[in-house]
């Protein structure tokens, strides 16, 4: 029987290991095809059938797009407005949730409920009322019309706060008896006890923010407020779509989020880990 149920667990161990893997390669394939791809000349790319690697590597598709597009302008278009709503966001989330899950006031209940509708709202409902909004302040094709409408989030104050519930009121208490202000405790306690969580929301609403299409294609009219999503759809026409500038400006696109996650991966897990433990 002990030889039994050895081996039984080595076969379960093997089958979610290759279940895993499996995941994980599929997962994975759609990356290696885009960055593969990148290296074809179009030729190889549309013909059938269709090959992984390259037989011709070649570099064309990434000249392509510097000598096409405006790509300084769109990637610092980019960064300033994934980056700008990444930090408002996170300042006025962690606030919002630091009230929700810290203090007592009247209503607070009501206010949560709130947060958890508008979380279940789509984003498109409010679109034409907004734009109309943002018409009406002259705030169409600027940073500020891209920017203001996103600095907070209904997902992120709803994460912080649960992550927020999981810290002892200890430390805040024995800090309200040293007669520390509410500002002191949120900045120089809580959310220091709260970088997990900040990181991969910071992660969340950068990578949201960084491969948006809609909200830049609706609110910048031309490429000096017009983001790198919005920019690689100069490369679809409506009938022909040019693949490999694709690929190689989708590659450059990509690499700033991966570079950002391989910087806070451990942080990232530890964050979605703790959430919601309370």
């Amino acid at each position: 029987m002990p030889q039994d149920n050895r081996a039984l667990r080595l076969t379960w161990r093997l089958l979610t290991a290759a279940t895993g893997l499996a995941i994980a390669l599929a997962m994975l394939f759609p990356l290696v095809w885009m960055v593969a791809t990148s290296f074809k000349p179009e030729p190889e790319i549309v013909s059938f059938p269709p090959r992984l690697l390259p037989e011709t590597f070649t570099l064309d598709n990434y000249i392509g797009v510097w000598e096409r597009l405006p790509f300084t302008r769109l990637f610092l278009n980019t960064v300033v407005f994934a980056g700008a709503v990444t930090v408002c966001s996170l300042l006025l989330d962690s606030m919002t949730a630091y009230a929700l899950a810290r203090l007592r006031f009247r209503g607070k209940g009501a206010v949560f409920v709130l947060v958890l509708v508008l979380l279940m709202v789509p984003f498109q409902v409010t679109l034409i009322p907004l734009y109309d909004l943002l018409a009406g302040l002259g705030w169409i094709n600027t940073f500020q019309g891209l920017i203001v409408p996103r600095l907070t989030n209904a997902f992120g104050i709803f994460f912080l706060r649960q992550f927020l519930l999981s810290i002892p009121r200890d430390l805040e208490d024995a800090a309200r008896v040293d007669g520390a202000s509410e500002w002191r405790i949120y900045w120089r306690i809580v959310m220091p006890l709260a970088v997990p969580a900040l990181l991969t929301l910071g992660l969340f609403h950068f990578m949201y923010n960084w491969n948006d299409l809609l909200w830049p294609l609706i609110i910048s009219q031309d490429t000096s407020r017009q983001t790198l999503p919005a920019g690689l759809a100069l490369f679809m026409g409506q009938h022909v779509v040019e693949y490999g500038p694709l690929m190689a400006a989708s590659v450059l696109t990509l690499l700033p989020v991966v570079v950002f996650f391989i910087i806070i991966q451990r942080r990232f897990v530890a964050g979605v880990a703790t959430t919601g433990i309370r």
